[in-house]
């Protein structure tokens, strides 16, 4: 009789610790893992949620009762699994993390040969039925167990981003690592910057003081805001708990929509990838678009979410790919989001050009004012996408369905989506240099979707 999984999401695998995912759960996960991917050596990372250890002992012993050799990379973030599976060309590779979910949750993140990612379409619901199902063979030969130390091949290729070294000041900078695991990284890379880092929360903490990092909420920013303003900091990061999204703040303590940093990013790496192809998502795009086409390069629109972002890149060999969401995707990287290269970047961006961040990105934020990203609640998002739909038709606009539905009306944009996990829409809304219309038609979709939201 299978025993019902039900911490497998579309991306990943999370839940609460031990109701949803636990030891025995964790076990079956890594003889799953090994019966559909079929690895020889699996790299494993792991947070600083105090569960992560037992759970990567249990996967452990599931990967090497299955033959696999297991390569135990220690506290790290999740693109230090990535960049292990890209850089040895690993079979594959497993982060223990709930990133910015609750205290008592944990969960996976999983990719195969060379960091390709695995997703709902593309074995994540097999992995999960084999788990169900609890039935594997014996293997005569136990895979082994061995500590893997890429930190001074992972902090060379990082630096590599900074084309011009030569150029970069002393910046003071706000570092908020939300007690996750940024911090040991942020210790490695100061010793070979010029910037000074002011530290906050900086100590990897399981149990979360601060509250679990998540500074895409209003909520999870006020720390670094305060930081910056006493120090008279240059730059502000704040980063989730396993650092594969990091959060920019300006020298004035304004929150900077990941929106206005995919369009920045993508210009500035056209500059050593002429003409390149350039990837974003569908949720605010205008920005994005100018900016890349004016600085000769191209751009490709993807649904949005990490596999869908990784399978275009590689499709098209992009150099760059960028969410909304704070998340920004790297050729260089074997295609996988860092939470480290976006700053690294900024920074080099900020000192060869001599601007703030407030200087980069202001005539950007006037000239495609947003909404920023709505969540609502809904019993069913169909109908209501379909009300939506329906509402505006009438009006001339040019409909795209890749993810959700956008529909652009010339001065003005939306695009409304269901979340891949939650019974949620998200809706976002730009305007071309019309703030006032932007939030008045903001305010016109919320009312449509409230009247139909149960």
């Amino acid at each position: 009789m299978s025993k019902k999984i039900t911490c497998f999401k579309a991306y990943d695998a999370r839940g609460k610790v031990p109701s949803e995912l636990n030891t025995d759960i964790a076990y079956r996960v890594g003889r799953a893992y090994a019966a559909f991917i079929k690895p020889k050596q699996v790299a494993i990372g792991r947070d600083a949620r105090l569960t992560s250890d037992d759970l990567f002992e249990a996967l452990s012993n599931g990967l090497r009762d299955s033959g696999v050799d297991v390569l135990d990379l220690g506290l790290c973030g999740t693109e230090a699994v990535y960049f292990a599976a890209f850089h040895l060309q690993l079979d594959g590779g497993i982060m223990i993390t709930a990133s910015h979910n609750p205290v008592d949750y944990n969960g996976f993140k999983f990719v195969k040969h060379a960091a390709r990612p695995i997703s709902a379409d593309s074995g994540l619901v097999e992995i999960c039925q084999l788990a169900e199902n609890d039935s594997f063979q014996t293997v005569t030969a136990r895979g082994g167990i061995s500590t893997l130390d890429l930190r001074a091949e992972y902090i060379e290729h990082l630096l590599g981003y900074q084309s011009d070294k030569q150029k970069l000041k002393p910046l003071k900078i706000v570092a908020n690592s939300g007690n996750g695991v940024s911090g040991p990284m942020i210790d490695l890379l100061e010793k070979h910057l010029p910037f000074e880092f002011i530290k906050i929360q900086h100590e990897p903490d399981g149990t979360f003081p601060n509250g679990v990092p998540n500074p895409l909420l209003p909520e999870g920013r006020s720390a670094t805001i305060e930081a910056i303003k006493k120090h008279n900091a240059d730059l502000g990061i704040a980063w989730d708990g396993d650092f594969d999204r990091c959060f920019l703040f300006d020298g004035n303590g304004r929150f900077i929509e990941g929106y206005y940093i995919v369009g920045l990013l993508g210009a500035a790496l056209l500059k050593t990838n002429p003409q390149a192809l350039i990837v974003h998502d569908p949720r605010l795009t205008w920005n994005t678009i100018e900016l890349v086409e004016e600085a000769g390069g191209q751009t490709i629109q993807s649904k949005s979410g990490h596999a869908f972002i990784k399978e275009t890149m590689r499709e098209v060999n992009a150099a760059y790919g960028g969410e909304m969401s704070a998340h920004h995707y790297f050729r260089d990287f074997g295609y996988c989001d860092s939470g480290m290269i976006p700053w690294l970047l900024l920074t080099q961006i900020m000192c060869s050009q001599n601007k703030t961040l407030a200087e980069l990105v202001d005539e950007r934020i006037e000239k495609f004012p947003v909404s920023g990203e709505i969540n609502i609640k809904v019993s069913d998002t169909e109908v209501v996408i379909a009300q939506v739909k329906a509402h505006f038709e009438k009006i001339e606009h040019r409909l795209d369905e890749m993810d959700g539905i956008s529909m652009d009306f010339n001065t003005w944009r939306f695009n409304l989506r269901s979340s891949n996990t939650e019974p949620l829409l998200r809706l976002n809304v730009e305007s071309r240099g019309n703030k006032t219309l932007m939030l008045n038609k903001r305010d016109e979709l919320l009312a449509i979707i409230n009247a139909e939201r149960y």
